[in-house]
């Protein structure tokens, strides 16, 4: 497709040199010694149109004449005024004719606008700085979405799948709510007493997750000059609650269940003004305007059904003791199961988006797990928890809901945008589930190698 719409635009932008080759011929006999210009293509437009999310070129020529500097190196320099909606790929000499230089931009067009041109002739002086001969300012590129048409929809597939329609997903789902089960199983009630006494480890989470998180996303997203809508996704994926995962690490790293089950619920709750806070609040500081939608309907649906099987385990748990012995038998397995299960579909539905991804967006993203465990680690620390507790406000804070951010941008911007901005929740979730089953995987090694049963867990 790309390779295409090149040929269209160079079809397109030079239609017309011919008849402009005669103009510039008859015009030269009325230009000054000093006289210059630059035009784009023929030279009878001042805008163009290019659809979003191609690579194309734009054919510029240039006259100048002076007899006292002929011989000398001319350079032409293009810049984009707003990256975002067009970025300049390279400027390449074409030929140079009696008349005229020619010169192929190659472009590549972004988020659908209006983008202004900044083209400068420049004479290139030996041993001292390029001398400005000619500017033009008036030059327009306007980047159209694509039309909705079948054929432009073939075209525009193979962007970021979501995790919401793979059908790996659905064929998990039984095992999902049979692993829920089974965490029902072993909620301890006097956790949960003690807290309602002493809520401590849950506004640790609530800190940890809703205020340092998101300023790290901020900070980070400046850092690395992260474009606007792939920085508020970023924010916005910092600013989700702690993702069902959490309590699923927190028994593989022999944390507390109960604190990591109420930690999900209760950080779930908060998220529900938590996550518009911060999106209002982060999307003022990025400087993008777009209204933002929180899904309230999936907020509840995650609260549905992280709540309804988990209660159903309890009641299993108070009514049935033999088949709460056969769910806490399947609950390890079917939770390495489901971890394995989900970094497959992650990496299998993100084979495109990982293709095109920035290298940057990579490093940060890896980082903000990493961040994550640490604050929380950091916070509990400080609190005296216990290590149980430790472990699992560490995993509470450093495992993000990536759906609920991914379903935020899918909500908030067109379709091209929110793939774009959805990037950064996607490299998160991928992150952040290689990450925690590189350190079960470690976990498991060092009890094999060294039982606690001998005190050598640390």
């Amino acid at each position: 497709m790309g390779t295409l719409f090149t040929l269209c635009c160079a079809v397109l932008l030079t239609h017309g040199t011919p008849w402009s080759q005669t103009n510039l011929n008859v015009g030269r006999h009325n230009l000054k010694a000093d006289d210059s210009f630059i035009t784009i293509g023929d030279g009878s437009l001042l805008e163009f149109e290019f659809p979003e999310n191609s690579k194309g070129v734009i054919v510029v020529s240039t006259w100048y004449s002076n007899s006292s500097t002929k011989g000398q190196k001319q350079t032409l320099r293009v810049q984009s005024l707003d990256p975002e909606v067009l970025s300049i790929l390279n400027v390449s000499f074409s030929r140079v004719s009696v008349d005229a230089q020619s010169y192929i931009i190659s472009i590549r067009s972004g988020f659908p606008g209006r983008v202004q041109l900044h083209i400068q002739l420049l004479r290139q002086e030996r041993d001292s700085a390029p001398v400005l001969i000619a500017e033009r300012t008036d030059y327009f590129i306007i980047v159209v979405p694509w039309s909705d048409d079948p054929a432009s929809r073939l075209i525009r597939s193979g962007g970021l799948s979501h995790f919401s329609e793979h059908p790996v997903l659905f064929a998990l789902l039984p095992v999902i709510f049979v692993n829920k089960c089974a965490f029902g199983c072993k909620v301890e009630g006097e956790v949960l007493r003690k807290l309602l006494r002493r809520p401590v480890p849950l506004l640790l989470g609530a800190v940890g997750q809703f205020l340092v998180m998101p300023l790290y996303g901020y900070c980070v997203s400046q850092l690395a000059h992260l474009p606007k809508a792939l920085a508020l996704g970023l924010v916005i994926t910092c600013s989700a609650p702690g993702g069902g995962g959490g309590y699923l690490y927190s028994l593989l790293l022999g944390g507390d269940v109960t604190l990591a089950i109420s930690m999900t619920l209760v950080s779930t709750v908060v998220a529900v003004g938590a996550m518009p806070l911060s999106s209002a609040l982060y999307g003022q500081l990025l400087g993008v305007h777009a209204a933002l939608h929180v899904p309230f309907i999936k907020i509840l649906g995650t609260l549905l059904f992280i709540a309804i099987p988990i209660s159903l385990g309890v009641l299993v748990k108070l009514r049935l003791p033999g088949l709460t012995r056969l769910l806490l038998m399947l609950i390890r397995p079917l939770s390495v199961l489901l971890m394995v299960g989900g970094i497959f579909m992650a990496y299998q539905m993100g084979a495109s988006i990982l293709a095109n991804v920035w290298p940057h967006i990579v490093v940060v993203g890896v980082t903000v797990p990493v961040l994550g465990l640490g604050v929380g680690a950091l916070l509990a620390q400080l609190a005296g928890l216990d290590p149980p507790q430790r472990k699992t406000v560490s995993i509470e804070v450093g495992v993000q809901n990536s759906l609920l951010a991914l379903a935020v941008m899918q909500l908030s911007f067109r379709r091209t945008e929110a793939d774009f901005a959805s990037q950064a929740p996607f490299i998160v979730a991928l992150s952040s589930t290689s990450e925690m089953l590189f350190l079960v995987l470690v976990h498991l090694a060092r009890n094999h190698l060294c039982p606690p049963a001998n005190q050598c867990d640390a």
